[in-house]
């Protein structure tokens, strides 16, 4: 496989997918044991995201963003490299969601006060792209765990980071 040489670094996307790998670590902890305590979470997507996985019902209720609850009733929570997928009910009716993490524009779990909002790019990031942030926020992952914090409820957003 040839290296592509990228003119520039793309700090965005560095951020973007750091941020959320706090999402997927979060999901993580739902599907391994359940939701601790109080914590929920609200997530918000791009149902007209090209590998959103919904009823035609759904999409056509919800054309363009979405936000589900995941509190106390969900089920088959599974929670992948690249997307989640998890069983809500929608009048009584249940069903399966497939939702890529790149869809996200926002998540939250109010009880810990803390949130995030993505910007999504039209265009999902290519395959290279995709494989050059995972090797990099493995880097990151590996020195973050080198270091502990315990700060402040946090709300972060994206463009917080960008040059004006």
């Amino acid at each position: 496989m040839s290296e592509e040489y990228l003119s520039e670094i793309n700090y965005d996307k560095l951020i973007e997918k750091s941020l959320k790998n706090v999402v997927v670590e979060a999901l993580r902890i739902a599907e391994r044991q359940g939701l601790p305590g109080e914590n929920h979470f609200y997530i918000t997507f791009k149902t007209n995201h090209p590998k959103v996985e919904i009823s035609a019902a759904l999409r056509h209720q919800y054309p363009e963003d979405m936000t589900i609850v995941i509190q106390h009733q969900y089920a088959d929570l599974e929670v992948g490299s690249k997307s989640f997928s998890i069983e809500l009910s929608f009048s009584g009716i249940p069903q399966t969601l497939v939702i890529p993490y790149e869809a996200i524009t926002y998540f939250a779990d109010p009880h810990a006060k803390f949130g995030l909002s993505f910007n999504v790019d039209a265009q999902p990031a290519t395959e290279k792209e995709q494989d050059d942030l995972d090797l990099i926020l493995e880097d990151l992952e590996e020195e973050k765990s080198k270091k502990t914090s315990n700060g402040p409820a946090t709300v972060v957003s994206i463009d917080a980071f960008r040059k004006k």
